[in-house]
């Protein structure tokens, strides 16, 4: 990382400042800054605390957004991060919140150091490490899920009360704010239009599948909290285990989304000699996972979880292709947008591989085949 100085990061680590100032009730100065990206709207950078009053690590990391940012998507961060911060030190996800200001759209937590990225860990030609670490990763997963289960209640009163942080402002906190659960919809109701486009008729009951799949943002039996954006992008494997960044869009919904958002993003990071081990890949992650949720739900069968995953997992697959279809190649930093159309055909076969070695997904396996070569004509002709 790369100390820098300019005008931007001064007001940031000035801000930064002063936040922390009010929770310490004394003054706190940083210094140091180093960039550590961000996602165009918003600034991340690392800082050293050359004061401490108040035991602070000696780093800090730093998350500001522009003016263009909705408030509510601030606030629902700021919200995540409270909420998680309130978990057991071994359930909680990741970064733990320091200080806020929904004013300044300006948060400050703690440094999960350099750590290793989990793209850096998927890229590896070693499987053995490749399957500890998606098998990491699933536990984590179900750690978090299953420390959650239950809290939706907590997590409304957080967001009311950081609307509240802001004047009393806290209506429509949770009305549709632009995130993915907006995104997913929209791409469903683009359904015909994406058909007609690439020229493939589907199966009668494909486009129910992908309706039925949306209802688990709202419902389902396993609600449980969600960073939103689970991919590998946005994972550190530093020495407390596997940790999530990014809360922007925090929620609760039905944690299959979840799982089957890393069973759609992983693939595509994997080195070229690790690629036949997919779909055991993808089972280590799964069954880590269900490893630490099936004490609290043992009401669903393993078939019954393994068909609900699929479905969820057809999705996001399917989210993908809108966006590259629609030519959308700004304003998402998800792990499950791509820009490259040799990635979104690799997940429709990857969805359609993953339905026959768990013998499930019925039609919509037939849809995933039709989908790949209607698409691999679309643009490679």
């Amino acid at each position: 990382m790369t100390v820098i100085a300019d005008e931007r990061i001064t007001s940031v680590l000035e801000a930064a400042e002063g936040v922390l100032a009010k929770r310490a009730g004394t003054a706190v100065r940083l210094d140091g800054p180093e960039d550590l990206g961000g996602t165009g709207r918003s600034t991340v950078i690392r800082a050293r605390v050359l004061d401490n009053p108040v035991s602070l690590d000696r780093t800090v990391v730093v998350k500001a957004f522009d003016q263009q940012t909705p408030a509510s998507q601030v606030l629902r961060e700021i919200a995540s991060y409270r909420y998680a911060t309130a978990l057991p030190t071994r359930s909680r996800p990741g970064p733990q919140l320091l200080a806020s200001e929904l004013e300044a759209r300006i948060l400050v937590l703690t440094d999960l150091g350099h750590g290793r990225p989990m793209v850096e860990l998927l890229g590896s030609n070693d499987a053995d490490e490749v399957e500890r670490g998606v098998s990491a990763w699933g536990q984590a997963l179900g750690r978090m899920h299953a420390a959650t289960l239950g809290g939706e209640e907590d997590f409304r009163t957080l967001m009311h009360i950081s609307g509240k942080d802001r004047g009393g402002t806290a209506s429509r906190i949770f009305a549709s704010d632009g995130g993915i659960v907006d995104e997913a919809a929209a791409s469903v109701d683009a359904y015909e239009q994406i058909l007609e486009r690439i020229d493939v008729e589907l199966p009668a009951g494909a486009r129910e599948t992908l309706e039925n799949s949306l209802r688990l943002f709202d419902e389902g039996d396993f609600r449980a909290f969600s960073p939103a954006d689970v991919g590998p992008e946005n994972i550190l494997i530093n020495g407390d285990g596997v940790q999530f960044m990014d809360y922007e869009w925090g929620e609760f919904r039905d944690a299959a989304l979840d799982v089957a958002y890393a069973l759609a993003t992983f693939p595509a990071r994997l080195a070229v000699d690790v690629v036949p081990e997919r779909l055991e890949l993808e089972k280590s992650l799964a069954d880590a996972w269900r490893g630490e949720v099936k004490p609290l739900w043992p009401s669903i069968s393993d078939r019954g979880l393994a068909e609900r995953i699929f479905h969820a997992r057809a999705l996001w697959v399917w989210l993908s292709t809108y966006w590259l279809i629609r030519g959308d190649s700004s304003g998402h930093d998800w792990a499950l947008h791509t820009t490259d159309a040799r990635v979104v055909l690799s997940r429709w076969a990857d969805l359609a591989d993953s339905g026959d070695s768990y013998d499930v997904g019925g039609e919509f396996i037939d849809a995933a085949d039709r989908m790949q070569e209607a698409l691999r004509i679309y643009w490679f002709g």
